[in-house]
């Protein structure tokens, strides 16, 4: 097996899991280490708190937090970040001047996609901190590196490529952003050998999963209760991962008691 960074074991054992996303199995170990890190006693760190009071976290963090179960570390990370966001939050109000209304801006349909760009500094000030979050960053820092690292051990190790090949494919997400980061680090040879991999990985095992969760459908049916559920049992949670990346089945992740 080539040596190389840090992050070459780790997608190496993920890549052994079985999962049907490794990029997935990385991102829950990022967000779990974070988590421990930041409830254990890293919230009574000043540099950590300065850090965790300028991004906060985002929903889903903000649930894993509750869930893990130290109130007292959430409630002092929350009483300092909620300090400045309210300072600056009081600032933002204070300047705000709102905009020239006119007839066409009050007719026209109301756009409330989450894509759709701040039309006012309020707006746009609260969109900055919806964003942005601790647990997000710490796994954004190093799944780069993850990108980068699998392309350089598919290029210049053949047991990763074995694994490859052998591998349940990623979820959607993850899928896409391996694309984007192999048009830009691989030559045009690589991409010809790589591509037709990647995308019979993909294709046949998405069909795979549909297969599983059609088969969980008319197993569900009275004349089919005697059959055999094959791999369908938890074709569920498996096609949510596939559709949209995570481990939707996980058990909830909790500090040790």
């Amino acid at each position: 097996m080539m040596k190389g960074s840090i992050a070459t074991l780790p997608l190496m054992e993920a890549m052994k899991a079985g999962d049907e996303c490794p990029l997935c199995v990385l991102e829950r170990q990022a967000e779990q280490h974070a988590l421990s890190f930041i409830l254990g006693s890293a919230y009574m760190e000043d540099d950590i708190r300065e850090q965790t009071d300028k991004t906060g976290f985002c929903r889903h963090h903000y649930k894993m937090m509750y869930d893990y179960g130290n109130r007292l570390g959430c409630a002092l990370i929350l009483s300092t970040h909620m300090k400045r966001l309210n300072n600056e939050l009081a600032r933002q109000l204070k300047d705000f001047t709102p905009g020239k209304s006119t007839l066409s801006s009050r007719l026209k349909k109301t756009n409330t996609t989450k894509e759709r760009d701040a039309e006012t500094t309020v707006g746009s000030w609260v969109k900055d901190q919806t964003k942005s979050c601790y647990v997000c960053n710490h796994f954004n820092e190093i799944y780069g590196r993850y990108l980068d690292v699998f392309l350089d051990l598919y290029k210049k190790d053949e047991e990763f490529r074995r694994l490859l090949r052998e591998s349940k494919g990623f979820c959607l997400p993850h899928f896409g952003d391996l694309v984007e980061v192999a048009e830009k680090k691989l030559s045009d040879a690589q991409k010809k050998e790589f591509y037709p991999i990647l995308f019979e990985l993909m294709q046949s095992n998405m069909e795979r999963v549909e297969k599983d969760v059609s088969w969980f459908v008319e197993k569900n049916d009275y004349l089919n209760k005697d059959k055999d559920w094959g791999n369908s049992k938890d074709s569920v949670q498996r096609a949510m991962q596939k559709c949209a990346g995570g481990h939707p089945a996980d058990e909830v992740f909790m500090q040790d008691r």
